[in-house]
Parts: structure tokens; C-alpha cells; sequence
């Protein structure tokens, strides 16, 4: 991280990660800044420091993004000094994934591998007796820099048992072979595809990252050229994606643990590794670099939804698998009876908002037990007034008057205090719904042990992407990663295709369980009254050891803030006291959310590298 002291306070930025060996920063320095502090763990070295005029950084940003010049032309001359400087690094300081062979070439350096003693075998499957794709993997192994190694390759053929060169062995595939004898007298397993061609390094700096963890895994380029850039241990995304995939090295201990006797089909057996590693696997350990060229992986959306459910009735999770819209979902039960769910709308006046959003509750959604409770703060407009003398004919509705001065956190809490319901969701009140089923698939998210709070995909009124997922650092604090995307957007590794881990979820629609709520004090309305009380929220949820989970199961669309209108003046100071009050206290994480990969960028709202 670097530090600008500043006589009005200090500017903090997140540097990049060097994975790669090296990483570039770019970064707008004020006249004001009378001194510059890096904080940097062992190993870092600054190795050049240059100065760039104002005037060269204009131009290129004139010659890369021409509609961006214009932009920061404007923010210079009105003053906003953030938005001028976050311009101009996306325009020249940030790399689209498709440039990432450049990129990676340009920050490339060799590390010394260390040495560490571990038997480590290696697991080459060969379902279609690729003679050629054996021949570049076999290669590829006896590069390794690590010396303890031996590889057995299993076909689909019998023939050819026996030795095949160095310490490489061939059998054929028996479907009844468990784990443990795949693993041999080794100390860790390690599995191939033929064709996958590992990193001279590879197995040095898996077998060092391991450690005491059940498992250590690396990034890698994939069979299209495109980099799998992986997030640090997601179980639920690894569960349904195998992103963590290979290269990626089990221990002996995880290994024993391994759900099932046998593995089945050989074109299935790394798709069912992976799954019955993520099921029993209790830490993992991320080395965010490229350790892998990979080849295609064997089975389909189909054959990796059956491991999944063999996996999951191995260990007796009551959760299935599912396939939606080509992608592996996985659906967890919703309890019996379905527990009451309390919804939570803060608002005041604006009958176009606040009667879209109750009609969406009460009449447009498919769940049996629901409990409105609106907060509202001193609504004078007789629309509105008229509308809630309607809505209490109705059981389900609550209305509490909070007419202090507008605290959104507060109003929430309020809320949440008087609610009924197992479950609470808080709502705003520019949210419409979409689809019938948007609060099951939250509710059976948020029933799940260890869950702590559950958000929605949200889209703007056009469709396109508004909420899938913080990322805590993005734009210097937290932000809401690929806004104004399409709304079909995949997300790298296809995260926004299924239910997974993120750092926090937007309180406009967020979903958990009432006890959690409570528990952790629920929003901190003393700190954080109107912004960054959601991602605190989920922050100290983490804290306290539950995981945040969003869907896109639940899909709602939301008009953001239009209740509010824009933060100018005071509202934009006290966002800024806000932003600084949150940069102090979670700062370890800004410095790196778990759930976003180091190398990307957290400049722009998009996955393009820093």
C-alpha cells in the first residue's frame, strides 16, 4: 500500500500484486503531498521510480480512450480530483484480459525455487491415449526444478503397463481405484490432463505453498489462451466451476479424507478429484501465478453435475446439483415448513417507488409466509399517505413512523427489531421484482449453515448489470464490480453464473438470517448512518465467521439511489467522512479481498488488469 500525507490528510493507495514476479503502478501524485510511504511485506523491492508529466499522460489517454479525454477534461475542470485521477490510470494504467500475454511478459521474473522436502505424485489421466498431448505434459514434468517427483499415467488402454521413461509409470484406469492408492507412499497428489504443460516451477512452488494446508493451487493459462486468474478459497464457486482445477496439489491428509471408494469413469476422474477435494477440504492455499498451460477439460456441464451429486450424497449434504443456462448451479433445500421472512423497507414519499416495490412483495412473489415492514421517515405526500392506510388492510403489513432525521442504518435496524420473521431481507424502495421465485433462492441460501448474509443479482432499468458483488479496495474503498455491463455477463471464470463467495453484498437487497443479524449489532448506524453500513456489515459477519454469498438466482432490478439523488455538498462530505471512517477500520482487507485476484484491476468497475 502507498500512502500520499497530504496537509488535509492522507491519500492511500492499493498497490498491485506482482505475482508475476513484478507489478507497475501508475498514480497521480498531488503538489500538496509532502511525503510518500510504501508498506510492503518481505521480499518487496522498488526497483524503479519514475515522473511522468501531466501533460504526456493526457495524450496518451487522448490516443488509448479518446471518449475518456474528454471526461477527465471535465473532472479537472469542476474540481474532483479523484474522478480526474481514476480517469486517466483506467485509461493508461489498466490492460483489457484479452492483452494479458503482453502483460504478463512485461512483468515476468524469475523466482528462486525453494527447497522443500515432499514425495509428490503425479497423476496424468489420458482418457483418449493421446500419444502427442502425453509426450508435451511428460516434457513438461521432467523440466520441474522440483527433484521428489514421480508421475503415473493412466489410460484408457491396458496396454503398455509398466514403465514408460524416468519415473513415469502407465496402467490402465480401474473405476474402483480410490485416492489413497492414486496417492501411493507420496506425500501430496498432484493431477494432470495430457496436454497440460506445468511450469518448469511448478511443482517447487505448489509443493512450498502447501505447507500445513490441505491443498495449494495456482493460476493458469487455459487451452484458448485466456488466463484463469483464481480467486484465493471459494468453496461454493470451486464446488460448482472446479475453478481451482490444476495445476493444484492435495496433501496426504486431505486426501485420506476423500469422500467415495472409487472415482468412476476415467474421463470424469479429475472433475470427481476436484469435487471430493472441495467437500473435504478445510484450508486451501492460492498462489496467484501462472504455474500451467492447461488442456481442455474432459467432461462437460452434465458430467461435472453428476461428480457433484456423488460428492455431495458421499459426505450427506442435502444440497443437489443443477445445470442453468449451461452452468452448474448448485440448489440447497429450502426448509419445512418455509420459515417466515420479514421485508424490510426503509422509505419516504415517492408513491411510483414505494407502491412498485410492495406490489412486487406482496402480490408478484412465490413465497408462502411473508411479513412486510416498511420503516417509513415522515412521508407528507397523501398519495403516500392513502397508499399505507390501503396496505394496513393487509395481515402482512406492518408500518413503523421514524420520523428523525434521515439515518439509513438506524431505519434498518428499526425494522429489523420489530420483524417476526426467521429471515429478514432488507429492501430498498427503488427495487422492483422480476421473477416470482427471487426470495426463495435467497432464503435457501441464507438457511444454510455458516451463511451470513445473501445478496441478489441486480440490474438497472435497462438491463444491464448493476450488483454482482462487492469488492472491497475497488475504486479506493468498495465498489460494485462489472456495473453497466450486459446483464448476461458471464464474469471471468463464469462466477456470475452461480452462487458463490464475495467480500460483501449491497444492503438494497440482502438477505440473513434475523439471529445472525443480531448477533453481530446489525448495521453500525453510529458510523456508517446512510454509506458503506452493508459492506461493514458483511465485513463483520466475516469477522465473526460467516461467509456472504450472492446469487443469481435472485434477480431484481434497481433504479440505485433515484430515492436519494446524487451526493453533492454536504451529502458529499459526509460521504467522504464515511469512506474515511471505513478505509481505518477495514483496511486488511482493502489491501486485498480474498474473493478478487490481485493482478486485476481496482481502478475500473470491469476485470482488466493493473
Amino acid at each position: 500500500m502507498l500512502r500520499v500525507l497530504r496537509p488535509g490528510g492522507p491519500d492511500d493507495f492499493v498497490l498491485p500484486g506482482a505475482g508475476h514476479g513484478r507489478a507497475h503502478w501508475l498514480g497521480r501524485i498531488p503538489r500538496d503531498a509532502g511525503e510518500i510511504r510504501i508498506a510492503a511485506g518481505p521480499g518487496f523491492v522498488l526497483e524503479r521510480v519514475g515522473l511522468r508529466a501531466e501533460a504526456g499522460i493526457l495524450g496518451q489517454c487522448l490516443l488509448r480512450r479518446p471518449w475518456r479525454f474528454a471526461a477527465a477534461l471535465y473532472e479537472r475542470a469542476r474540481g474532483s480530483e479523484r474522478r480526474y485521477r481514476d480517469i486517466l490510470r483506467g485509461a493508461c494504467a489498466v490492460t483489457p484480459l484479452a492483452g494479458f500475454e503482453a502483460w504478463a511478459a512485461s512483468r515476468a521474473r524469475p523466482v528462486q525455487s525453494p527447497a522443500v522436502r515432499l514425495r509428490v505424485r503425479c497423476l496424468i489421466l489420458d482418457p483418449a491415449d493421446d500419444a502427442a498431448a502425453l509426450a508435451r505434459t511428460a516434457d513438461a514434468l521432467a523440466r520441474q526444478t522440483h527433484a521428489d517427483w514421480t508421475a503415473v499415467v493412466m489410460g484408457a488402454q491396458a496396454r503398455g503397463d509398466g514403465a514408460a521413461g524416468g519415473p513415469v509409470t502407465r496402467r490402465a484406469w480401474d473405476p474402483a481405484l480410490s485416492p489413497a492408492e492414486l496417492l501411493g507412499e507420496a506425500d501430496a497428489l498432484c493431477v494432470w490432463e495430457a496436454g497440460d504443460e506445468p511450469a518448469p516451477d511448478a511443482l517447487a512452488l505448489l509443493a512450498a505453498a502447501l505447507g500445513g494446508a490441505d491443498l495449494a493451487y495456482a493460476d493458469a493459462v487455459g487451452p484458448d489462451g485466456a488466463p484463469r486468474l483464481k480467486p484465493d478459497w471459494s468453496p461454493d464457486l470451486a464446488l460448482a466451476t472446479g475453478y481451482a482445477g490444476r495445476p493444484c496439489l492435495l496433501s496426504r491428509a486431505l486426501v485420506a479424507r476423500l469422500p467415495g471408494a472409487g472415482l468412476g469413469p476415467l474421463a470424469g476422474a479429475a472433475g470427481a478429484l476436484d469435487v471430493a477435494a472441495t467437500l473435504a477440504a478445510c484450508e486451501a492455499v492460492h498462489l496467484p501465478r501462472i504455474l500451467a498451460r492447461t488442456a481442455p477439460d474432459t467432461p462437460d456441464a452434465a458430467g461435472r453435475a453428476a461428480a457433484i451429486d456423488r460428492g455431495l450424497a458421499a459426505v450427506g449434504a442435502p444440497a443437489r446439483a443443477a445445470i442453468r443456462g449451461g452452468s452448474v448451479e448448485i440448489v440447497w433445500p429450502l426448509p419445512s415448513p418455509a420459515p417466515r421472512v420479514s421485508v424490510v423497507i426503509p422509505s419516504r414519499d415517492r408513491l411510483d417507488l414505494i407502491g412498485r416495490v410492495c406490489r412486487g412483495v406482496l402480490h408478484e412473489t412465490a413465497y408462502p409466509d411473508i411479513e412486510l415492514v416498511i420503516v417509513d421517515n415522515g412521508s407528507v405526500e397523501p398519495a403516500v399517505l392513502a397508499h399505507y392506510d390501503a396496505l394496513r388492510r393487509d395481515p402482512r403489513v406492518r408500518i413503523l413512523a421514524d420520523p428523525r432525521p434521515f439515518n439509513f442504518a438506524a431505519m434498518v435496524n428499526a425494522g429489523v427489531e420489530a420483524a417476526t420473521g426467521t429471515v429478514v431481507v432488507l429492501l430498498n424502495n427503488d427495487v422492483a421484482v422480476l421473477e416470482p421465485g427471487w426470495l426463495e433462492a435467497l432464503v435457501r441460501q441464507a438457511c444454510r449453515p455458516g451463511v451470513g448474509a445473501v445478496g441478489a443479482k441486480l440490474l438497472y432499468g435497462d438491463g444491464r448489470l448493476q450488483h454482482a458483488g462487492v469488492v472491497v479496495g475497488l475504486g479506493g474503498r468498495a465498489g460494485h464490480i462489472l456495473r453497466r455491463r450486459p446483464g448476461d455477463t458471464p464474469g471471468h471464470l463464469g462466477r456470475l453464473r452461480t452462487a458463490h463467495e464475495v467480500s460483501a453484498v449491497t444492503a438494497a437487497c440482502l438477505a440473513v438470517a434475523r439471529d445472525t443479524y443480531r448477533a453481530v449489532g446489525g448495521l453500525d448506524a453510529e458510523a456508517f448512518p446512510v454509506d458503506f453500513n452493508d459492506v461493514d456489515f458483511c465485513l463483520r459477519l466475516g469477522a465473526a465467521g460467516w461467509k456472504t454469498v450472492w446469487t443469481p438466482a435472485a434477480t431484481l432490478a434497481h433504479l440505485e439511489s433515484v430515492s436519494r439523488g446524487p451526493s453533492v455538498g454536504e451529502k458529499r462530505a459526509r460521504f467522504e467522512r464515511e469512506a474515511a471512517r471505513f478505509s481505518e477500520r477495514w483496511r486488511a482487507v482493502i489491501r486485498h479481498d480474498p474473493y478478487y485476484h490481485p493482478a486485476l484491476s481496482l481502478t475500473t468497475f470491469g476485470e482488466d488488469l493493473e
